[in-house]
């Protein structure tokens, strides 16, 4: 297929119809504003050997990129509308490739009710790259910024933590002796991670600020901290892990070293979100009935940095997460 006939046969489909797309036949698209509502705009990347591994599915691929930026919007509060792709095509996927990955697009669309907008595909001798620009609406000026928090405030986080860094070495055969029902969960988990869209309603209702956790729980507590000019204090034992990540915990000899790794891998897409004490049980209340549980994990003061601390006793970090080069 050439282009064109890829935009026909794999890409317009994917639009469901929505009279933005223009049926993916000119050069943009057009969005009307919608009264009372703000957009909110993300973007998210993704390259073979990087984000995922060159032996991955292209539909797990497909999803996994729409998956992390679907992460972002729940984190800021707001319900998927639309989006924009970007692939560069290697000659590894063929036709039946190519395929399989706007199947896994279209898996994810119908899950979340959106629809493909707009974008362009190129070639390249390697690595598999794919970009999305996510856009989503939420009401004006409700938006949950990371800029919200307030000293005393307490931090909360979403699912579990640390199964993204433990799923990436599962998935490379890395992780001996936990059994194959752990190793398999945990592949999955790094190679399919769950954006928390069903926070949404809750995060806008009581939390002061949020992000999602995609370099590292210590990381992007930080970006927290540091958008909203405070200190932020994290009690690694509280952390909620799975019976995955416990089995994998038993088999260390330092368990603060342990829990800190689990903090900074980075790959879950959970939320961390902030919360003033009063409204604490409201949230966690309503991020129960939503499916989606909250975990207290500990709390914001004066002053700037994120730390961690073992059983009441800070410990040195030597990183709080992934760094890009």
């Amino acid at each position: 297929m050439d282009e064109f006939d890829q935009i026909a046969k794999l890409f317009r489909p994917l639009t469901f119809g929505a009279p933005e797309a223009l049926d993916l036949m000119d050069d943009a698209a057009v969005i009307a504003g919608r009264p009372g509502f703000d957009l909110v705009i993300t973007k998210d990347a993704m390259v073979e050997g990087v984000h995922f591994l060159s032996q991955d599915s292209a539909d797990l691929v497909a999803r996994k990129l729409l998956r992390v930026n679907l992460s972002d919007l729940a984190a800021k509060g707001a319900t998927p509308f639309g989006y924009f792709l970007a692939v560069a095509w290697t000659p590894a996927y063929d036709e039946a490739r190519r395929r399989l990955f706007a199947d896994g697009l279209r898996l994810e669309q119908r899950a979340h009710s959106f629809s493909l907008l707009g974008g362009d595909t190129v070639s390249t001798p390697g690595p598999f790259t794919a970009s999305v620009t996510l856009l989503g609406w939420v009401e004006a000026g409700r938006m949950v910024k990371r800029s919200g928090a307030r000293a005393g405030d307490i931090v909360l986080v979403s699912g579990v933590i640390g199964d993204g860094g433990l799923g990436l070495q599962a998935a490379r055969g890395k992780l001996d002796g936990l059994g194959a029902e752990a190793v398999g969960y945990l592949a999955d988990r790094y190679r399919l991670p769950t954006p928390r869209l069903a926070l949404s309603a809750a995060l806008r209702d009581y939390a002061s600020a949020a992000a999602d956790v995609s370099d590292g729980l210590l990381a992007d507590a930080g970006h927290i901290g540091e958008a909203s000019g405070l200190a932020l204090a994290i009690d690694l034992e509280r952390l909620p892990i799975s019976q995955a990540a416990a089995t994998w915990l038993a088999r260390q000899t330092d368990p603060a070293a342990a829990y800190a790794a689990l903090a900074t891998f980075g790959d879950d897409y959970e939320v961390v979100c902030t919360v003033p004490p009063q409204a604490m049980d409201a949230l966690c209340a309503a991020a129960a009935e939503a499916g989606a549980p909250l975990t207290p994990i500990g709390e914001t003061r004066a002053g700037q940095g994120v730390s961690a601390r073992w059983r009441g006793i800070d410990i040195a970090l030597e990183r709080t997460g992934w760094r890009h080069a």
